[in-house]
């Protein structure tokens, strides 16, 4: 498990990416601007679906690493395999 230094920092550099992909996703919404561009990705207007995933994901990370954070236990994925015995 990471430090809690770490957590932060992870959480600091998520929060502000998300910033940017909301703002990304602004300006491509009211028309300003056919294309944004953040780092290395471009997006064009028809890329709406693609950055609204991006934000979506970005959402789930930050809302982890809050929890994470904040000393509750990261999230354990499991599944039940039905059987027929």
């Amino acid at each position: 498990m990471a430090s809690k230094i770490t957590v932060e920092r992870r959480l600091m550099f998520r929060k502000s990416a998300l910033e940017r992909l909301y703002d990304a996703y602004e300006a491509l919404l009211k028309g300003g601007v056919k294309s944004y561009v953040i780092d290395d990705r471009q997006l064009t207007r028809l890329d709406l679906p693609a950055l609204a995933d991006e934000i979506r994901e970005m959402e789930r990370e930050v809302d982890e690493l809050t929890a994470l954070a904040e000393g509750q236990r990261p999230r354990k994925a499991w599944g039940v395999i039905p059987r027929d015995w």
